[in-house]
């Protein structure tokens, strides 16, 4: 498997099983409505193990431009061209992962009336609308994100490598639940700039009954927020060697 194909389906899976759960605790008449921030949480998790499951053996599971980025900035990973690669295949995948969700619950986008709801489904929003407070919910949500990704990925024991074998995805998914349990309540954190633009820029072009604007004055700040936090987390780990 190419690191393109990689990153795509991974990035693919991650939001149609991410998206799928704030569908599916957000939508009216679906077996899952009003079950709570917990079930997000978990589900979120549980897409970010699978999405790194799928793609681990062809791109070593980035999923994410944040990520991306700041493996480039300590050299994990090199070349222009390869970055690029990884960088469309994150936002395809996650325009790709928004269309599953979307056909999945067409009828309960239906039955639906709220167009924040429907929003909700595709991309974040913040809890209280700061847009300063918003930048530095998002950037240390991925600098701590990020800070645990580099030393998951270099883990040893001794003079071998912490490796889990396929189960290598779980710890990043742990470190995604314990950030949305205890960081993720102000702006829902995106903590990935290809899962809040690429599905954001779906919900505006579907045929989506009702589902009003898609919040593109707040669009910048899940790009913006993850960029940086990823890239300070990158210094950090620099820096301390």
């Amino acid at each position: 498997m190419t690191p393109f194909v990689a990153e795509l389906l991974g990035t693919m899976v991650l939001i149609v099983l991410g998206g799928g759960v704030c569908a599916n605790v957000s939508l009216e008449k679906t077996y899952g409505k009003d079950s709570g921030w917990i079930v997000i949480a978990f589900g979120w998790a549980m897409a970010v193990f699978a999405g790194v499951f799928v793609s681990s053996h062809g791109s070593g599971s980035h999923l994410n431009p944040a990520v991306t980025i700041a493996f480039a900035l300590t050299g994990k990973i090199k070349g222009a061209a390869l970055i690029m690669q990884y960088l469309a295949a994150q936002f395809l995948g996650a325009a790709l992962g928004a269309l599953l969700v979307w056909l999945q619950y067409k009828d309960h986008y239906a039955e639906t009336m709220d167009g924040p709801t429907k929003l909700g489904t595709f991309a974040t929003a913040p809890a209280i609308r700061n847009p300063l407070t918003n930048l530095m919910g998002e950037t240390i949500a991925t600098f701590i994100f990020m800070t645990g990704c580099f030393y998951i990925s270099s883990a040893t024991v001794g003079t071998q490598s912490a490796s889990l074998g396929a189960l290598n995805g779980l710890p990043v998914a742990l470190l995604v639940l314990a950030i949305g349990l205890s960081l993720g309540g102000n702006t829902g954190y995106a903590i990935n700039p290809a899962r809040d633009l690429a599905p954001r820029i779906m919900h505006a072009i579907l045929p989506i009954p009702r589902k009003g604007d898609s919040d593109w004055g707040y669009a910048w700040i899940p790009v913006v927020g993850p960029l940086l936090g990823g890239a300070l987390a990158a210094l950090l780990y620099t820096a301390l060697g």
